[in-house]
């Protein structure tokens, strides 16, 4: 993620920011990619904090329009976890917008979300045609913490929901391209194997023994479908990384120069390189204050390649190049 100069004076703006330094408003423009100090304002920006501009005066943001369906207020802690849940919602979209992803010059649909609070039951997460649902509840550190243990996943944010949900969504954009399905089972495998069988093997069985060979997780393991959407989500993670270390004026040698711009870099192998490394260094800084590792994957040589695949394809697919 950039940082952002401010519109009214000195310093840098956060993307997360409502207002400088000095207390005038702001709001961020994702089309211009700039924060701006005039109205109009998203109408979620009273309710959830969002500071995205907005059409027009009492109209919602670009990214608080695609949520179809919000929680519920009545359920504790709805409305802050709905909050954090935009939040995180705004910085995926934003990410994809580098490439041309849900803009206005983008000729396909935007995705469709449900975010939902729970009740006394789960609610299960997923993806179909379009629609993405999400549990706001994610963004508890307790929740989070148990099924962080529970299902044995050493990374889970909601950003990291965000990513892998929404990578379901742009398979299915992919999938409507003549071009597309038969790159991806030479890839990944034929997806029309029974999903649900899948899962309920991976649930019941596991990963297989030399999963590490092949896949990013274990639950990407499962089924074809989710070894793209883990694989999409951590492309999306690297290249974020790797954005963020070089928007904040931090150096390493492994970047190719000062100005590099991970979401321009055509050769994926580069890019997977360069931000891997950069992840090896943060890792260690973590450390040094007793964090779990910013990243804690190991990249094998068949999962970089998948890397690269969609790689090449999130970068072309938006306007069909």
């Amino acid at each position: 993620m950039r940082v952002f100069s401010n519109p009214v004076g000195s310093g840098s703006l956060w993307f997360d920011n409502l207002g400088t330094a000095d207390g005038v408003p702001v709001a961020y423009d994702p089309q211009a990619r700039a924060f701006v100090p005039m109205p109009p304002f998203c109408i979620n920006r009273d309710i959830i904090g969002c500071n995205w501009i907005a059409p027009k005066q009492g109209a919602f943001c670009r990214a608080c329009a695609m949520t179809a369906l919000a929680p519920d207020p009545s359920i504790p802690n709805a409305i802050p976890n709905w909050a954090q849940t935009e939040a995180a919602k705004r910085w995926v979209l934003d990410n994809l917008g580098r490439w041309h992803w849900f803009r206005p010059e983008d000729p396909g649909a935007p995705p469709v979300f449900h975010l939902l609070a729970e009740g006394p039951t789960p609610v299960p997460m997923g993806h179909i045609q379009g629609v993405v649902t999400i549990s706001v509840a994610e963004v508890d550190p307790v929740l989070v913490a148990t099924r962080r243990e529970a299902l044995e996943e050493p990374y889970r944010t909601m950003i990291g929901h965000m990513r892998h949900e929404i990578s379901h969504m742009l398979w299915w954009r992919l999938s409507l391209r003549a071009d597309f399905l038969d790159a991806f089972r030479e890839m990944f495998g034929d997806e029309r194997q029974d999903y649900q069988a899948a899962l309920q093997r991976h649930y019941i069985d596991g990963p297989p023994p030399n999963w590490k060979e092949s896949f990013l997780t274990t639950y990407a393991s499962a089924h074809p479908h989710e070894d793209w959407a883990e694989t999409a989500a951590h492309l999306l993670h690297l290249t974020d990384i790797a954005d963020s270390f070089a928007a904040t004026n931090l150096s390493s040698p492994e970047l190719p120069s000062h100005q590099w711009d991970p979401y321009a870099e055509q050769d994926a192998e580069r890019l997977i390189y360069v931000a891997a490394a950069l992840t090896v260094g943060v890792n260690h800084v973590n450390r040094s204050m007793g964090l779990p590792d910013l990243y804690p994957f190991v990249l094998s040589e068949t999962a970089r390649r998948k890397l690269a695949f969609v790689h090449d394809w999130l970068r072309r697919g938006a306007q069909g190049l």
